[in-house]
């Protein structure tokens, strides 16, 4: 059965000869300007009547630089650029393929049930801020205990420092992370240590430096508006061929560079009242040649819709999507554990609405949001669990702070801890962000390298905007300082911090936990939820088909509580607790239960901590 190819672009062809094939309705004719420094070659090309300009073969080599060029004299960059060494306004860069010599031939991939993943942003995830840094902690993140990294975005963008989310060649790696063949092995490298990559791609927007598409043909709409820039065309006239561009380029990260899903950024920005939605589409064609290549596959969105209609079945009238992130939870458990009620956390707070997340998957489903002043989201509570990721901390929830503080800055020791727990014991598929796992204290913040001033000063005013909201005042971090970038960076002499390495021992334990419990992989059990009615404890039963029994039991409030639990018959041993000495913690927990018959125990848990209890074979 023959795969996926990409038809756009330099392709090399099997006899070696070279193929360009460019989508450009709105170029009457256009020319390919090879080389550079003098040296240079024009070939006119072909337009065909569906507005795509071929040359169908030449006698090129890999490695050569090429423009496309319009009539009027302007030199612009492939839409399908491989690579881009120069930078968003350079030629792009003619690449073979096949040059790469893989060694992962027997890698079939992660179940999303079995994921833990790590967020990072390479240019800040280590002092090279590369690939090949990357590289260099991957054993550090299997010992830890983590089976799957997720790359912020790569795609080539403006300048050396960004989140990736302004990228603007979206099939280029960006050249200062290593280009095309540092993401391949970094991927081929992650396969070895037995570890996915999923990589975050933006198809709600291209950023606003060197974003050449629109000369090129309708690839943008103003029918729609997103907080970014023009909407992507997805149902309007010739919107066939920008669907294409899109799909053609998750297909080619999973091909070409052998990636184990995909991070859609922001659906809720891609607009498309298509009898087939664009992110259906998407799913069904990624899935479809990921079963072709006997691999497993992610699809996972980021939506603010709370709309389980994203991750349900195809077969149920659902996109068919693999998972989706649940900001709902992270907003919960923030919210309960500093107290923030700014912005939408005006819509959290109570404990009880951690007990929500954790036993409906969204606390906004069809409820009404004060924040939004209307009714949000709907019913997910009968969606599988393993289709929704939670965390307590992320980019954009650390990043789009004023001062990008993480948790660990803004609540105690203890409640630190008692985070770590709530997420690597809920019943969802966690996600740690760079850095978590050991309290990082260096901050996260916005960070972009514009070569526009005019676009600088944009950035810097509305970030003013952004803040304001949250009633964020005082100095801002300027993000084209290059030190707004520095500072950002993890710091990697954490051992030497008694209490970081004490955080980093909670978690490399939840995580050991999480792979030796079978129960605790999202579906292999019945999970029931009961609170303190506001008293701040929670807890969690797991009951699995094999007999494998658990309860998971948080405090998230500042004082001793006395949890009324329900429990069935039989001798409980603990298997972890936050407040164990080792973890840094004074007080203790009664290490073995003895329940003689199904009820309630009632349980003494100290201020903002956690605990899991098994219940022993007879």
């Amino acid at each position: 059965m023959t795969g996926w190819r990409l038809k756009r672009g330099a392709t090399v062809l099997e006899r070696g000869a070279i193929r360009f094939s460019v989508w450009a309705p709105s170029a009457e004719r256009l020319s390919l300007h090879v080389g550079t420094d003098g040296a240079e070659q024009v070939l006119p090309m072909y337009r065909g009547e569906d507005g795509v300009h071929e040359l169908p073969e030449t006698d090129l080599q890999p490695g050569l630089d090429y423009f496309y060029r319009f009539d009027d004299g302007r030199m612009r960059p492939d839409p399908a650029s491989r690579h881009q060494p120069r930078g968003v306004h350079g030629p792009s860069r003619i690449v073979d393929p096949r040059d790469f010599r893989w060694s992962d031939a027997d890698w079939t991939g992660i179940p999303t049930a079995e994921l833990v993943l790590y967020e990072l942003h390479v240019g800040t995830f280590t002092e090279r801020g590369d690939f090949g840094g990357a590289i260099e902690r991957l054993s550090y993140l299997k010992e830890l205990g983590i089976n799957a990294i997720e790359l912020m975005p790569v795609a080539e963008f403006p300048g050396h420092r960004n989140w990736g989310y302004d990228g603007v060649h979206l099939y280029a790696p960006h050249h200062s992370y290593g280009g095309p063949n540092g993401l391949k092995q970094l991927v081929d490298a992650a396969h070895r240590e037995g570890l996915a990559v999923i990589l975050d791609v933006v198809y709600n927007h291209l950023g606003p430096e060197g974003n050449y598409l629109g000369e090129f043909g309708p690839y943008f709409t103003d029918r729609y508006q997103t907080p970014w820039g023009p909407a992507v065309n997805f149902d309007g006239a010739d919107s066939d061929a920008v669907r294409c561009y899109v799909i053609d380029n998750a297909l080619y990260w999973i091909t070409e560079f052998h990636l184990d899903g995909l991070r859609l950024d922001a659906v809720h920005a891609i607009f498309d009242f298509s009898a087939r939605h664009i992110l259906e589409e998407l799913a069904h064609r990624v899935h479809g040649e990921a079963s072709r290549l006997g691999r497993t596959v992610h699809v996972i969105a980021e939506s603010d819709l709370n709309d389980p209609r994203l991750v349900r079945s195809q077969v149920y009238g659902g996109y068919g999507l693999d998972a989706q992130w649940n900001d709902d939870f992270h907003h919960a458990v923030h919210a309960a554990l500093t107290g923030e009620r700014a912005g939408y956390y005006g819509d959290f707070g109570q404990i009880g609405l951690v007990t929500k997340a954790l036993a409906d998957r969204f606390v906004l489903d069809g409820t009404y949001s004060p924040y939004r002043r209307r009714r949000h989201g709907a019913p997910a509570r009968d969606v599988p669990a393993d289709r929704f990721v939670v965390f307590v901390q992320n980019h954009d929830q650390v990043g789009n702070r004023a001062a990008g503080e993480r948790l660990g800055t803004l609540v105690s020791f203890e409640a630190q801890k008692a985070a770590a727990a709530v997420l690597l014991l809920s019943p969802y598929v966690p996600m740690l962000f760079m850095g978590e796992e050991h309290g990082e204290t260096s901050p996260f913040l916005y960070f972009v390298s514009h070569g526009e001033r005019e676009l600088v000063d944009a950035v810097r005013e509305g970030r003013r905007r952004e803040f304001a909201a949250f009633g964020w005042g005082g100095e801002l971090p300027d993000p084209q300082d290059e030190d707004t970038f520095r500072r950002s960076r993890i710091d990697w002499h954490w051992r030497d911090d008694p209490r970081r390495s004490v955080v980093y021992e909670l978690y490399h334990a939840l995580l050991q936990l999480r792979r030796e419990e079978p129960a605790l992989q999202p579906g292999r059990a019945r999970v029931e939820v009961a609170d303190g009615c506001e008293a701040g404890w929670i807890s969690l039963a797991y009951s699995a088909a094999d007999g494998a029994a658990l309860v998971a039991a948080f405090n998230l409030a500042p004082l001793p509580v006395v949890a009324v639990i329900p429990w069935s018959e039989g001798r409980w041993r603990l298997l972890i607790s936050t407040e164990d000495e080792r973890f840094g913690g004074s007080a203790s927990l009664p290490t073995a239960l003895e329940h003689p018959t199904p009820g309630t125990v009632r349980l003494t848990l100290p201020p903002h901590s956690g605990a899991l209890y098994r219940r022993e074979a007879c």
